[in-house]
């Protein structure tokens, strides 16, 4: 019985050629900072987005969506980490499994993978070019970068098997010039990488969506308003009470009560209703036009 010989112990992984390429690409500082303003960009926009407020109005800094970021992404975080744990045993436990196999055997396994992960990723590309028949389904956006992240996957797993065994053995013999095996799962774990990227987004899209409707909820968990402005304002909301001040109130002529502090940014307030209505709206007001009161929450120390 012929057992396959393992590869060679400086052979460098796949893994590791895609972080030497990434590495001389961008710093790895500046690639984390990248990520964390991503996510951090994209649930914040999903929020505000659900009150009628493009977030690119509020003036954030590229810190402000850092800090924003880690809530979306520990999630998707912790299940890249625990799939990859689960990745690494079943690799060991496969070399184990393959180290003492007949060729045929290794074979098989081999021929399995690729094919496998060729049709997955197949079906993946399918998802993509039926995107319009295919968009109103929610789990769109999910499922499809999933499908096309495992795909991928297998077929560079299965190509990496592949070149093992024959560049092990023993009618081997050296290669010259670029390996069109290497260089496809190359591309195949670069496009796990973006596929990652794809479904985390959707998550912290999601993430944000999410934290909207719970805010929506719950509304009066914002800071109340009063605002005084010199014209009036055309609110146009029953929750929202109107009130007339004395002609002794300086340059202020009518007050607001019933409003509550969505946001502020690019020096102005963005203001919501004490109770979310479908015909409700985001009230605009600029902080030089306008006398806005704090006031405290209502629960007596």
């Amino acid at each position: 019985m012929t057992q396959q010989p393992s590869p060679p112990a400086h052979e460098p992984s796949v893994l590791a050629r895609v972080w030497s390429v990434l590495g001389t690409v961008v710093a790895p500082a500046t690639f984390v900072t990248a990520i964390l303003f991503y996510f951090g960009y994209v649930t914040t926009r999903a929020q505000y987005l659900y009150f009628g407020v493009d977030v690119d109005l509020l003036g954030y800094s590229t810190q402000e969506f850092v800090m924003r970021s880690p809530q979306p992404l520990l999630v998707p975080m912790l299940a890249v980490l625990l799939v990859g744990a689960g990745l690494v045993l079943a690799d060991a436990a496969l070399r184990r499994r393959l180290a003492g196999a007949p060729a045929p055997v290794a074979h098989r396994w081999t021929l399995g993978l690729t094919v496998g992960g060729a049709v997955v990723l197949a079906v993946g590309v399918t998802l993509v070019v039926a995107y319009p028949a295919l968009a109103a389904w929610v789990p769109y956006p999910l499922v499809t970068p999933l499908v096309i992240g495992v795909g991928s996957a297998g077929l560079a797993y299965g190509l990496t098997w592949s070149h093992r065994r024959r560049g092990t053995g023993p009618d081997a013999g050296p290669t010259t010039g670029t390996d069109p095996a290497r260089t496809a799962v190359l591309l195949l774990v670069l496009t796990v990488v973006a596929a990652l990227f794809w479904a985390t987004g959707t998550v912290a899209e999601w993430t944000g969506r999410g934290q909207a409707k719970a805010l929506a909820r719950d509304l009066g968990s914002l800071p109340a308003v009063v605002v005084d402005t010199p014209q009036q304002l055309q609110v146009g909301d029953p929750a929202v009470v109107e009130e007339g001040l004395a002609a002794g109130d300086g340059e202020y002529r009518y007050r607001y009560r019933g409003l509550r502090l969505l946001v502020e940014g690019g020096d102005a307030l963005f203001l919501v209703p004490d109770r979310w209505s479908p015909h409700g709206s985001t009230l605009v007001v600029p902080l030089d036009d306008v006398r806005v009161k704090l006031r405290f929450v209502n629960d007596p120390p």
